[in-house]
């Protein structure tokens, strides 16, 4: 693979482009209008300084200035599918545009890539690709294939995956929240519904967490990085418990503004103090 697409550049869309392009590969980087694209470009601006800020192997000496010159924004989605080998986002739309030599891969961490594949119309070149958030120090990339996915294409985006400077986790089968996640939000939903339930406030939690496990985060400094907007999309498809904790999210937070890392303010502010 030599060109990639990215279809969408919030904030793990804009970190998959930055990590590819570091890597060496040329990027399409695509969303919806100039608007969007803007962000997408103060998102890159922003990687590249927090590259140089991590250390992260040579960003200080021109790899990240060559990261975002490899980095192409375009808002015409048939542009965009003209050139790519491998690309995530709206697979219908693409399935005419794209050569037939282009792999599809999704991102998401809740549809199975099966329920998909067929709209790709290259169900046997489509999989799932899924990253974790700050990839470039989280650098998980789980791979996951459907029964139609042709093992050539599934050891191809195995390859890539550790060409962009990600550990490559091999899945056995298809598994919504793959193996990140299907760790992860069990362990949010534990700490929110100690919230709600009136056991103990966030700092508390937090700190037994980390104090206890020597673990970085707690769930609730989990919650703020993800972003209290997916959480509150999230929690209100739940149940009972999570629904509550959805509806606190929206009176004490979002629509006071207050959606985490991104805004400086969630259930923590940022940043904060060391």
């Amino acid at each position: 693979m030599k060109n990639i697409t990215v279809l969408g550049t919030g904030v793990l869309g804009s970190q998959i482009a930055f990590q590819t392009a570091f890597h060496g590969f040329d990027v399409v980087a695509y969303d919806i209008d100039q608007g969007a694209l803007d962000r997408a470009a103060e998102r890159f601006d922003a990687l590249a300084a927090r590259y140089v800020a991590d250390g992260v192997e040579n960003a200080a000496d021109g790899g990240v200035e060559a990261a975002v010159a490899r980095i192409r924004l375009t808002s015409d989605l048939a542009d965009a599918a003209a050139i790519a080998d491998l690309k995530q986002g709206i697979y219908r739309t693409l399935a005419g545009a794209a050569p037939a030599t282009t792999i599809f891969a999704t991102n998401s961490s809740t549809l199975l890539p099966s329920a998909l594949s067929e709209s790709t119309g290259r169900p046997d070149r489509f999989l799932a690709l899924h990253f974790a958030n700050e990839i470039w120090s989280h650098n998980t990339a789980e791979v996951m294939a459907t029964p139609d996915t042709d093992p050539a294409v599934y050891e191809a985006v195995v390859e890539f995956a550790g060409q962009i400077g990600m550990v490559p986790i091999q899945i056995k089968k298809e598994k919504a929240g793959y193996l990140l996640n299907s760790l992860l939000v069990p362990f949010l939903e534990a700490g929110a519904g100690l919230l709600v339930d009136g056991i103990a406030e966030p700092e508390a939690i937090d700190a037994t967490w980390r104090i206890g496990t020597g673990a970085p985060a707690g769930p609730f400094e989990i919650y703020d990085i993800v972003g209290l907007t997916t959480a509150y999309n999230i929690s209100r498809m739940g149940g009972e418990k999570q629904q509550r904790f959805a509806d606190l999210l929206k009176e004490q937070y979002i629509d006071k503004g207050k959606l985490g890392v991104a805004t400086g303010e969630g259930f923590y502010s940022y940043p904060r103090e060391s």
